[in-house]
């Protein structure tokens, strides 16, 4: 299972790249985990989540093929 990872704005200066894949990843919280595990420096940042271009505010299973979307803060932190 292959989900993939789009980071916008600051987060894609952060992370260095705009797009990411994830193996084996089976819950939204679980990807989370998995990128503030490699890039610590995000957890300072209130972003929003979109799965298959949907913004979510709670935990979701993840299904091969998802995309997933990190949209950095419009303003400040």
């Amino acid at each position: 299972m292959v989900v993939k990872v789009l980071f916008s704005g600051v987060l894609a200066q952060i992370t260095m790249t705009d797009i990411k894949y994830y193996q084996s990843t089976r819950s939204i919280s679980e990807l989370r985990f998995r990128i503030l595990d490699e890039f610590p420096e995000l957890a300072h940042y209130d972003f929003r989540i979109s799965l298959n271009n949907v913004i979510i505010n709670d935990n979701r299973n993840l299904n091969d093929g998802d995309e997933v979307t990190l949209m950095s803060p419009y303003s400040g932190r």
